[in-house]
């Protein structure tokens, strides 16, 4: 189902209201969860409108305030950016263990998001390559098979739950119940996104096509599908589904439209929490004026000094991949996600 496309409509320059007369409301076409659905699908487009501009509008006065600031920001992030380039080799090495890859890979992504958030950089591929990943479902649907297996293995642990539950606190099982119920929730909620996902792999699986041509072009597609779905972004997987008409007889039911339109709804609320940060959260700006801001500025080169000089020493450490493992443990042991 194409998402709809939505176009403000002055009803003042209609003849009849220039004239003084108007015409009664025309009721939106489709069923009330086809109308709940396209409103969620253009809450979403606006949304990511808005967030879209103000990041881009931040990320100009970031770059602007560091550019007064002066050549130590310039060192920092320079210093940052090298840092690239011997994380992704220490991938290729296959000297670490999966544990410490993926602790490499979230170094990687952190120090991405230090370049993008605090100093506006443009670094959109790296945060995108190394992003946080949810588990992708497998293309086979063996829910229903390993359906029973799932709910002995449920009545275990609500059986030994219910045991333990024996010797705790009232106000600690409330907590805990409160906790299972907002996990349910969430699960709900990421249905729509998977059964989304599930219709696009069916349709779009290179393994399943016998074309070189076609099969390149799939996995292509299979990968932004991927990326839409390890983001949780449901608008993305929903865009794609319209571009390739991937099940689209599928999309009329009201039922999966309803399941569709929550998910939606959870990810404005997300849009919204992401415009409240940006628009109160950091602040690069110097509060204070004249001696005060003075000061400000010098306390803030000392520690970009000290910043520039300690990536310099992390920088030698992690082009030797033994170093690089003594690295991992100290910022483990110190309870240090990023560098």
């Amino acid at each position: 189902m194409p998402l709809p496309k939505f176009e403000e409509f002055d009803s003042s320059r209609t003849p009849a209201a220039q004239r003084g007369l108007s015409r009664p409301a025309q009721p939106e076409p489709g069923t009330v969860a086809q109308q709940a659905f396209r409103a969620a699908v253009q809450a979403v487009e606006n949304l990511r409108d808005q967030v879209q501009a103000l990041e881009k509008e931040q990320r100009e006065a970031k770059n602007k305030y560091w550019r007064q600031v002066g050549p130590l920001a310039d060192a920092v992030v320079a210093s940052r950016r090298r840092l690239f380039e011997p994380l992704e080799a220490a991938l290729t090495t296959g000297y670490f263990s999966r544990l410490e890859e993926q602790r490499i890979k979230e170094l990687l992504w952190r120090n991405a998001q230090s370049l993008q958030q605090r100093f506006g950089e443009e670094v959109d591929e790296l945060l995108l390559r190394y992003a946080p990943r949810r588990p992708v479902p497998k293309f086979e649907d063996d829910e229903a098979e390993s359906a029973p297996v799932a709910a002995k293995a449920q009545q275990h642990h609500e059986h030994y739950a219910h045991q333990r539950g024996k010797r705790k606190t009232k106000a600690e099982r409330d907590q805990e119940a409160a906790a299972r119920a907002l996990q349910a929730d969430q699960q709900r909620l990421q249905a729509g996104t998977k059964a989304v996902y599930r219709q696009l792999a069916r349709t779009n699986h290179p393994d399943l096509e016998r074309d070189p041509a076609v099969a390149q072009q799939k996995t292509a597609r299979m990968q932004r599908i991927t990326r839409a779905y390890e983001a949780n972004d449901l608008y993305a997987l929903l865009q794609l589904l319209a571009e390739h008409g991937a099940g689209e007889a599928d999309t009329d039911s009201d039922e999966l439209l309803a399941r569709y339109t929550r998910a939606l709804q959870q990810q404005q609320a997300e849009l919204k929490l992401r415009l409240q940060h940006l628009k109160y959260g950091d602040k690069n700006a110097f509060l204070g004026t004249g001696k005060k801001q003075e000061a400000e500025l010098r306390q803030l080169k000392r520690d970009l000094r000290a910043e520039a000089d300690y990536l310099a020493l992390v920088l030698q450490a992690v082009q030797d991949p033994a170093a690089l493992r003594q690295l991992l443990r100290e910022l483990n042991e110190a309870g240090q996600e990023e560098i």
